[in-house]
């Protein structure tokens, strides 16, 4: 019986690793996507193969075919209509790497997934939300490429510079955070030993706290969608102001009003300021608040180093912001939000309630 039971708890070592790996993986994708963005080069591959696209063009003529495919779309005629033939390779090797990163993703997820299911190392619970992952990824697979092709189609108002849907980029990326959270939670369960906290009144509103700031940084980090989707990190560059004012006079200047949440530039970039604010001082307070509970070393680590990462994140974007959306830069401060995301992830894992 006990050599079962170490046997168990090594099999769910094993699996636990794994989750993380692929929750690791998908942190790479969400990184490649946010600089295929800023690069401008998520529209230079203009058909989606699941496997004949695997091989890239090698000759010369090759090149030339796929230049010309890409020429016969809106982003070429617009916007980049004397582009040379180097310059088109860069885009396409740029959208290649992110798209075959997200292929060595699935395979990360199903063939593991396989190999364990196989071998029974996965109680029935393991097995509903390894199949939620494993469906779950070939899914933000096709959502990747339905954001794609709506950058490929010819608009009405064919003057304005051809970009993906905001709305479809923010469901790509949100569902690439809702899989990334999914692996890196079922990851701290099968891996980190549960804490036996009391149940005072201090500790579940911590509990609340936590929840609630964590869902705050989940959608300070998908508002970022939406400020690079419609290039809103452009419009404002200064700080704490924006322009001469507080509230930037063409905030609501879109009829009908909620319109201005999603496709102002203005009111997209003011709300994520907003959001990215109120996340620092929430948690901030949440820090100060957990200093009169005597809890575990490792609890007490998960707070100072979400803190930390907070603080870092806020001046990361405040300088993305005013040095005019560096690529090096923007790229760290959106990598800066998967690495606040994972600390307030792993805060809420610390003081989760224990199973009866």
């Amino acid at each position: 019986m006990g050599y079962l039971r170490a046997t168990l708890r090594a099999t769910d070592r094993i699996v636990g690793r794994w989750l993380l790996v692929c929750s690791g993986m998908v942190a790479g994708a969400v990184i490649l996507g946010g600089v295929t963005r800023l690069t401008e080069s998520g529209l230079s591959m203009v058909d989606w193969h699941l496997v004949k696209e695997m091989k890239p063009p090698t000759t010369e003529n090759e090149w030339e075919e796929e230049f010309k495919k890409y020429q016969q779309f809106p982003e070429f005629k617009i916007l980049n209509h004397d582009m040379t033939l180097t310059e088109f390779k860069f885009i396409w090797y740029m959208e290649y790497s992110h798209r075959m990163w997200g292929r060595a993703v699935g395979l990360a997820y199903i063939l593991p997934a396989i190999y364990f299911w196989r071998k029974g190392w996965l109680n029935r619970s393991m097995k509903g939300g390894v199949l939620f992952l494993c469906s779950f990824v070939c899914f933000q697979g096709l959502l990747g490429w339905y954001m794609v092709k709506s950058g490929l189609e010819e608009k009405a108002d064919s003057y304005d510079i051809p970009r993906v849907s905001q709305y479809r980029l923010a469901a790509h990326l949100g569902s690439a955070l809702v899989l990334y959270c999914a692996s890196l939670w079922s990851g701290m369960s099968l891996l980190l030993p549960h804490h036996k906290l009391p149940e005072t009144h201090q500790v579940l509103k911590l509990r609340r706290f936590a929840r609630g700031t964590a869902g705050l940084v989940f959608f300070t980090a998908l508002s970022g969608a939406f400020v690079a989707g419609l290039d809103a990190g452009l419009v404002y560059n200064s700080f704490p102001k924006m322009g001469n004012h507080w509230i930037p006079e063409d905030l609501l200047t879109f009829s009908p009003v909620l319109k201005n949440v999603f496709e102002n530039p203005t009111t997209v970039q003011f709300d994520h300021r907003l959001l990215g604010i109120s996340s620092v001082v929430a948690i901030t307070v949440m820090y100060l608040f957990s200093r009169k509970i005597a809890l575990p070393r490792r609890t007490k680590k998960a707070l100072k180093y979400l803190l930390a990462v907070a603080y870092l994140q806020v001046t990361l974007g405040i300088s993305t912001l005013l040095l005019y959306v560096p690529t090096p830069l923007a790229a760290t401060h959106q990598s800066g939000s998967l690495a606040l995301l994972s600390m307030a992830l792993w805060l809420m894992h610390e003081i989760r309630r224990l199973p009866k």
